[in-house]
């Protein structure tokens, strides 16, 4: 039976239109929040997160879920002006990955909007609805945030148009700009708008970038300029460098500074690390936990994933070179106390349609609850991007005890069937108890993990552990299948073309998966995106650490013959691969993946 919550209410959805905002009697609105997304007033959306964090300190928020930039622009005007500023984010996707393929070739689909269709947001959707206010609202703040805005704080490069771009403050011509998880920065950030505040007083806010047209404004490291970046990739790879190492320390103090044109952009350090108790408060606000009564019952492919599914901590130390988690909710761990948890899981439970199955008791990597440094001390004074590689910390406390603690008390709850994992493992963390648990009670029939390539050289650039964790992994995860009389499957997800990898490379992981008998289904083509160290790899051709240099596929036809290689089985891609292992001279290999 499910339990019935004493305080549990249907509580209003912000209003998203003039209508909603006079029903609700409001004379005047202090900020309006601009989305690529449609609005589900959920935790797992970040529009949802920002606006009721701010509604639960007094303000009066809306939300324009993705406005129509193509026609007269009645989508942004029909609140008006807001008392305090506009705030503006893409969604929970950067908007060019949400559209294009590795390839560039335009998707048929987007998940965070009405049915899947594509076409609602525009390419580079933070910077096209910032300049579309400030033609409308010219002395009208804007607050940009969230991951597009967050990974192009700085001078980044971009794949789509093959250039280095300057900081998205300059093209988006807005006043601020949050990066991270935004939930304090806004808060503060709206305070000092109420109260007045002097741009002086407005720029000291922790965790947000400006620009200024004071190039002698005081920093403590001095980024090479954005013109210097355009003339030399050494200078753009020295810079992400020292950005990624200060970015990933556990309390940072310092300024970053980077001139751009007449220009120079701030960005203020970071807030501390979010307690629990904090995280829990953010968590605990009264979401509908339903898309907004304006799409009338229509299916958002992205809500369906995760609306009965539980985030429980934030943050990811495994540093991989191709992801971006790091870079926008931080290295170190802040997790959610138990009492939290279960009381959103309490709140599943009361939707009509929970059938008692939870989708996700996870994270960016699930198995990283709780998990942290032993000695802080050791932390504060550490610079390193990751704590996994190349080996595992020793300072790094690995106990999964609370963890599978939670399960266990997640399944003595009446209500619950089942809950599965379906956010990340990472294998070379698990330890054998939390792995037998996992199998036992917490996979669906088919558990995800990444081990991305098979190559030790490339494994290496990726920051990933070596391969034989996963052969490892793999033997434990049959042999625990056995025990629990299962027949569950191991889905191993891997990439092509990352910066380092060859044909050869991609040959020998054909090799190893098909010895493991995989027949791969999980597979992608590296795909760079702003900020991350595979990127800058791909870009400049150093890696920005070792100073070696580092070629990448960058033509369709060599990212096609790399790809090939994961279809070994299928008769299709088979000459294409005999004919690339003969043009290379490694028949070895050729009679490996092909015997016969």
């Amino acid at each position: 039976m499910k339990p019935c919550l004493p305080h549990q209410k249907n509580n209003a959805f912000l209003p998203t239109s003039a209508k909603e905002v006079a029903a609700l009697g409001w004379d005047s609105i202090e900020l309006i929040l601009f989305s690529g997304d449609a609005y589900v007033d959920h935790p797992s959306f970040g529009t949802a997160m920002i606006s009721r964090v701010l509604e639960s300190k007094g303000w009066k928020v809306a939300v324009v879920p993705q406005p129509n930039w193509r026609d007269d622009l009645r989508d942004f005007k029909k609140l008006g002006r807001p008392n305090l500023f506009f705030a503006v984010t893409a969604g929970a996707m950067d908007s060019m990955v949400n559209h294009y393929t590795a390839g560039k070739r335009l998707r048929s689909n987007d998940a965070y909007t009405p049915e899947g269709k594509a076409g609602y947001r525009p390419d580079r959707a933070t910077v096209v609805y910032c300049n579309i206010l400030k033609q409308l609202y010219p002395d009208v703040p804007i607050v940009i945030g969230g991951i597009e805005a967050s990974l192009r704080r700085l001078t980044h490069y971009d794949y789509w148009d093959d250039e280095l771009k300057p900081s998205i403050l300059v093209d988006s011509k807005a006043d601020y700009l949050v990066y991270g998880m935004a939930e304090r920065a806004m808060v503060d950030l709206a305070a000092a708008f109420s109260q007045a505040a002097t741009p002086q007083q407005i720029r000291q806010i922790p965790q947000i970038a400006y620009l200024t047209s004071s190039l002698d404004t005081a920093v403590d490291i001095e980024l090479a300029s954005h013109q210097q970046c355009l003339q030399s990739k050494k200078c753009q790879a020295a810079n992400f460098k020292l950005f990624e190492e200060e970015s990933n320390r556990y309390a940072s103090s310092l300024r970053i500074g980077q001139v751009v044109g007449a220009q120079k952009v701030i960005i203020n350090p970071p807030y501390p690390l979010m307690t629990t108790e904090e995280l829990d408060a953010v968590y605990d606000l009264p979401y509908t936990r339903k898309p907004h009564p304006r799409y009338k019952g229509k299916t958002i492919p992205a809500y369906e994933m995760i609306k009965h599914s539980v985030t429980m901590h934030r943050g990811c130390f495994g540093g991989c070179a191709f992801c971006t988690i790091s870079a926008h909710q931080g290295k170190f761990i802040t997790s959610r106390s138990q009492a939290s948890i279960l009381r959103e899981i309490e709140r599943i439970s009361q939707d009509d349609t929970f059938k008692g199955y939870l989708s996700d008791l996870g994270g960016p990597s699930a198995n990283m609850y709780r998990l942290a440094g032993k000695d802080k001390q050791l932390c504060m004074q550490c610079k390193r991007p990751t704590c996994l590689h190349p080996a595992i910390c020793k300072n790094l406390d690995t106990n999964h005890a609370p963890l599978i603690e939670l399960y266990r008390k997640v399944r003595t709850l009446p209500y619950i069937k089942k809950a599965t994992i379906g956010s990340g493992i990472r294998y070379d963390l698990a330890t054998d108890a939390y792995l037998q648990e996992v199998v036992a009670h917490h996979v669906s029939g088919r558990l995800k993990v990444a081990p991305e390539h098979t190559a030790p050289e490339v494994l290496y650039l990726m920051r990933k552990p070596s391969f034989e964790h996963f052969i490892d992994f793999e033997k434990k995860f049959r042999r625990y299948n056995q025990q629990a009389g299962l027949k569950q499957q191991l889905i191993p997800y891997f990439i092509s073309s990352h910066p380092g990898c060859t044909i050869e490379h991609m040959a020998s992981l054909a090799v190893a998966t098909k010895r493991m008998q995989f027949q791969l289904e999980q597979v992608q083509d590296f795909t760079p995106t702003p900020m991350t160290l595979a990127t800058e790899m791909y870009y400049t051709g150093w890696n920005p650490y070792t100073q070696q240099k580092v070629t990448t596929a960058k033509t369709s036809e060599q990212k096609t013959a790399q790809r090939n290689f994961f279809f070994w089985y299928k008769n299709e891609y088979k000459a294409a691969i005999i004919r690339c292992l003969k043009q290379i001279g490694r028949i070895d290999l050729l009679h490996k993946i092909y015997p016969r």
